[in-house]
């Protein structure tokens, strides 16, 4: 199959056809471009092929697929990369002589080319995934923040960074880190705790099984995250003879394992016992495409539906059973069924801090836990009654074992009045009393969301924006929400969006950034450009970090070092706001730019950004304290340690505030 072309028109995609264009039937084969004498697929052809490490290397990865309903899908689409002396004479030559077998794309910042891959990958279910290949030394370190993201979040991303010399002709070479006590210990040592798995290719022989083993973690659903060849940059350039059979496609079936039958039974006793049962679908449920199967569940036996960040979407926001985000970011509706929950079935999440509120949020006796995850990691956590099995075969497993269950009606008609009475207070949010002033934040999300439809993707990471967007963010469709909180990684976002602009060519794709966001990675923009790729910022300029800002106000630290201003006369930032022109600087980077300064500005301007057909970026500049009536903050507390012994009278008030929340805290066994 092809690798999808970006285009540069945004004509709607549905969620089936945006599949269609990343697979094709198990019956069919792939057609590489190859050196017109290479014969191995003749009967008189050589038993092995002579090339370099770095040239069988892109060979082999051009033939992996992975499968999964009987759709196969490239395993490894596309190869970013920024050459140095590490891998410019290796992986570069070998791109350039595949002759486009494996598709190279030019990045400008090596962490940002991981973001990029990982936005790829995840908009593709996790059947697809991009290499990275950069030079040693710095290069190379530049990826363990990406890696990093990719592990948290169960994405796969194939890294293969430089390395010093394997024979040592001279040591040290340029940028090699000098261990006295471990001769064979490089830069590259630091993305061994961040990466699922990792090798070093000393010799050519060892590439079969390190590149094996390799794509076998990439296409495990419950192994995937950041797998990192480190390559010797003499070694990437060494010949070997290789066995034709190393170059045959090769196809990763990706599992749908059903759970244990005694398992399964056990989980079912657990639903069947509760009254007050709620599900949080984590991002489990869109790698495993079971939002069907989920709101098949749901339709079934009545159990409402909170989402973490990763798996907001699982069903559209105006079903009756999905009542919104779950923990310190979601909604009071979430929130106040969580509080009174007896059990919790977590499908597809990892439980982290967040979702649940510093362990406060669960807080009925006797709160019992049950976790669908493809994970046994995962599924253990809470002390839960594990289920370890795929989320789709999970749930649709659950849903026929459960036949003749449902919640009390009661229930039903509790959690359905409050998330009306949640839709109103979202409305508040979103309106404008007056529409030719400064918006705030949360109306940016109402202009947004009223020009958006059920194609759009919106992408987020870091800053106040995924508490708003987590709380008031009307998901449409299964993939439009996404958003890495995870790691929740500043500069994400940008990066983010041109991976699922490649692999949802047809989909609007929106960048939510503030402007300490935009200051982080910016650099990826020029690719945009370059590549045709027609992403839209939306660049929020609020002058600062408004959530620390936020959070450093109640914890005590006076907002201290969290703006961006000039120096008061007491030294502290707390002047006047710097006079830096962000919508100028990403002009300067090839954007197409509309700047708004009203409501009404901003609702043309994200007009004009969606019909563009190059990539934009529309300036908006909010209010940074929410004046908007009904706008709604935290509705779960979050474990931020306060100091213990202070002197000032804001950080002893939020000690005790501390204390207050933290003795509500405990462990579920």
């Amino acid at each position: 199959m092809s690798a999808p072309t970006p285009r540069t028109g945004k004509g709607p995609a549905t969620d089936a056809q945006e599949a269609d264009a990343h697979k094709t039937d198990i019956r069919e084969t792939e057609a590489h471009t190859t050196d017109a004498t290479d014969t191995r697929d003749t009967p008189d052809a050589p038993a092995t092929r002579r090339l370099t490490v770095a040239q069988a290397l892109v060979e082999f990865l051009a033939r992996q697929y992975t499968e999964r309903d009987g759709e196969r899908h490239r395993l490894i689409d596309a190869c970013w990369g920024i050459f140095g002396h590490g891998n410019v004479a290796g992986i570069g030559q070998a791109l350039l002589e595949s002759r486009g077998a494996l598709r190279y794309l030019q990045g400008r910042n090596e962490q940002a080319m991981v973001h990029a891959a990982v936005g790829y990958a995840r908009q593709c279910d996790r059947l697809s995934a991009h290499a990275v290949t950069t030079s040693i030394g710095p290069g190379a370190t530049n990826l363990v923040t990406g890696a990093a993201l990719a592990t948290v979040n169960r994405i796969p991303v194939l890294l293969l960074p430089g390395d010093i010399f394997a024979t040592r002709p001279a040591d040290p070479v340029l940028q090699q880190l000098e261990v006295p006590c471990a001769g064979d210990v490089s830069v590259n040592d630091t993305l061994r705790p961040v990466s699922r798995y990792f090798d070093r290719i000393t010799r050519p022989e060892a590439l079969i099984p390190a590149a094996l083993q390799a794509m076998r973690v990439l296409a495990d659903p419950a192994e995937t995250g950041a797998v990192t060849l480190a390559l010797p940059q003499d070694v990437q350039a060494e010949a070997h003879d290789w066995p034709r059979e190393f170059f045959a496609d090769r196809v990763w079936r990706v599992p749908r394992p059903a759970p244990d039958v005694r398992a399964l039974a056990d989980a079912v006793r657990t639903v069947r016992s509760a009254r007050r049962p709620l599900i949080i679908a984590g991002g489990g449920i869109h790698h495993s495409r079971a939002e069907e199967a989920l709101r098949a569940f749901a339709d079934t036996t009545g159990i409402p539906v909170a989402s973490t960040q990763a798996g907001k979407g699982s069903l559209r926001h105006d079903h009756p059973a999905d009542v919104g985000g779950i923990g310190h970011t979601g909604t009071a509706t979430a929130d106040a069924l969580a509080r009174r929950a007896d059990l919790v079935i977590g499908v597809g999440t990892r439980h982290t801090d967040f979702t649940t509120a510093s362990a406060t949020l669960f807080a009925a006796p006797g709160v019992r836990f049950l976790n669908l995850n493809i994970t046994s990691f995962d599924a253990h956590k809470l002390a839960a009654t594990p289920l370890v099995a795929d989320a789709r075969t999970g749930l649709e497993a659950l849903t026929r074992a459960l036949s003749g269950y449902r919640v009390p009606a009661a229930y039903e008609e509790e959690y359905r009045a409050a998330k009306a009475r949640w839709e109103a207070r979202v409305d508040a949010a979103y309106a404008a009393a007056d529409d030719s002033v400064r918006p705030s934040q949360s109306q940016v999300l109402g202009a947004l969301d009223a020009v958006v439809d059920d194609t759009d993707v919106v992408i987020n990471a870091a800053g106040s924006l995924p508490g708003d967007l987590h709380k008031l963010w009307r998901a449409r469709s299964r993939r439009q929400y996404h958003l890495e909180y995870g790691y929740s990684c500043m500069g994400y976002e940008i990066p983010a969006a041109i991976g699922v602009r490649l692999a949802a060519p047809d989909r609007p794709v929106w960048a939510l950034v503030g402007d300490g966001t935009y200051l982080m990675m910016p650099t990826e923009i020029v690719t945009a450009v370059q590549e045709g790729v027609n992403i839209n910022v939306v660049l929020i300029q609020n002058h600062g970090y408004a959530s620390i800002g936020g959070l450093s106000q109640e914890t005590g630290g006076e907002r201290f070092g969290t703006a961006y201003r000039f120096r008061a006369p007491d030294g502290t930032y707390t002047g006047d706001p710097l006079p830096v022109d962000l919508a100028a600087n990403a002009a300067s980077l090839g954007l197409h730019v509309i700047r708004a300064a009203t409501v009404r500005e901003l609702r043309a301007a994200l007009r004009e950004a969606r019909a563009s057909d190059r990539p934009a970026c529309v300036y908006i500049e909010t209010e940074t304290a929410d004046t908007v009536p009904g706008a709604p903050g935290p509705q779960a507390w979050w474990d931020v340690p306060v100091a213990e012994v202070a002197t000032r009278p804001a950080a002893i008030g939020a000690r005790k505030e501390y204390d207050r929340r933290a003795a509500a805290r405990r462990r579920h066994l």
